[in-house]
């Protein structure tokens, strides 16, 4: 590793070359089964071909001009992911952290249009809504903003899965602007709520005239079996945010807005120099034809419910003796929780040639390719719960 690269990153002691489909390709050619995706980004794999000739071709054309002009892909992309979504008008960025930061700007410059001094976010404990200095300060996790204060103003957090809460926080509150959540806590755990959930604040953002904003950077995209995991509550929200799966790969953002939100930002309020490059959205554009022709929501949520009956037969000991707590999770975003921490485990799957990842110290979190078999799969299952069974028995 060297020296010159800040050491912000706990790496573990591998380098990848190369990958194809389900697979990575360290620097001695051995191969690694990816059940992590580089933690939801690569739905289609490693390499897709459609998303490799997509940007092969845009980059022989024209990579970069400004969104001082217009940009077709862009355009096109735009309609796409309206058209999917039932959402109207679609800010393009870079990431995950800046397409919450365009978020929040919205329910900012909402609430000083209502000439609401503080304007205020519910957001949820342990939840994970980007590192910036704002993203910061709305994500739940004291761990993760310890030695960045003073925090961003305007976020009151809250239990997750907690209508109660909810209301409590916002009684007698006239600041409160919007309510910010994640279909499922990604690095929380994989708390996965009832669809009650999602609905009930749809309802109370109605009621009470507040924005209701999921964050879908790592839900969205096919990734929970739903193009959006909003849609298995039935619930349209009124700001979403996307990226990791959006463009395979490829660095792209999107806050999508409907409404009184969509109309919020003007010329001038908001801008990025990279946002919504013709590159950048070539693939996104190739990789969401790739998963709407192959119906991949859809093939995300059978290998995802295959995955759940999988581990909970291969573990059923284990399960009965409350050593793995629970296994949760929707389509191919998966957790099983341990009764103790487990992030040795980390490195005992890569000695095992399997790429996956432990949050919140006792959750393994699975996110396998859309485009993984069941051969695949089986091979996922049988050496986590070995690993498991091992860890129980050292």
């Amino acid at each position: 590793m060297s020296d010159h690269i800040m050491n912000t990153y706990g790496r573990l002691p591998v380098s990848f070359v190369k990958g194809d489909g389900c697979y990575l390709f360290d620097d001695h050619g051995d191969a690694y089964l990816d059940a992590l995706t580089g933690i939801a980004v690569c739905g289609l794999g490693h390499a897709h071909p459609a998303v490799a000739d997509a940007v092969c071709k845009q980059a022989a054309t024209l990579v970069h001009t400004s969104n001082l002009y217009g940009i077709p892909k862009q355009e096109k992309l735009a309609d796409k992911l309206c058209e999917l979504s039932s959402l109207e008008r679609v800010f393009f960025c870079n990431s995950g952290a800046e397409a919450n930061e365009a978020a929040i700007k919205i329910a900012r410059r909402y609430g000083h249009n209502k000439d609401i001094k503080l304007p205020t976010i519910i957001v949820a404990n342990k939840s994970f809504h980007g590192r910036t200095l704002s993203t910061l300060s709305a994500t739940g996790n004291p761990k993760i903003q310890q030695g960045f204060e003073p925090l961003v103003p305007g976020f009151i957090h809250v239990d997750y899965n907690n209508m109660d809460a909810i209301k409590s926080a916002c009684n007698n509150n006239d600041q409160v602007v919007a309510i910010m959540v994640e279909p499922v806590q990604g690095e929380g755990g994989l708390a996965t709520p009832p669809e009650s959930y999602l609905q009930d604040i749809r309802q109370f953002c109605n009621d009470n005239h507040y924005l209701m904003i999921l964050d879908e950077i790592q839900t969205g995209v096919c990734r929970t079996g739903q193009w959006f995991a909003g849609q298995h509550s039935n619930v349209v929200p009124d700001i979403m945010t996307l990226a990791k799966g959006l463009g395979n790969g490829f660095p792209i953002g999107a806050c999508l807005a409907r409404g009184i939100a969509a109309e919020t930002l003007t010329p001038g309020t908001h801008g990025s120099t990279f946002g919504g490059t013709p590159l950048a959205c070539a693939a996104a554009l190739a990789t969401l034809e790739v998963m709407e022709n192959n119906n991949l929501a859809q093939a995300a949520a059978d290998l995802g419910e295959y995955f759940q009956q999988q581990f909970k037969h291969s573990l059923s000991d284990l399960i009965e003796q409350n050593i793995v707590v629970d296994i949760r999770g929707r389509g191919l975003m998966l957790g099983i929780e341990l009764d103790r921490p487990c992030t040795e485990l980390v490195k005992r799957a890569l000695d095992k040639k399997l790429l996956i990842n432990v949050t919140a110290d006792s959750v393994i979190r699975l996110l396998p390719a859309l485009i993984t078999s069941r051969e695949q799969a089986d091979k996922i299952i049988q050496i986590v719960s070995e690993l498991i069974t091992e860890l129980v028995n050292t």
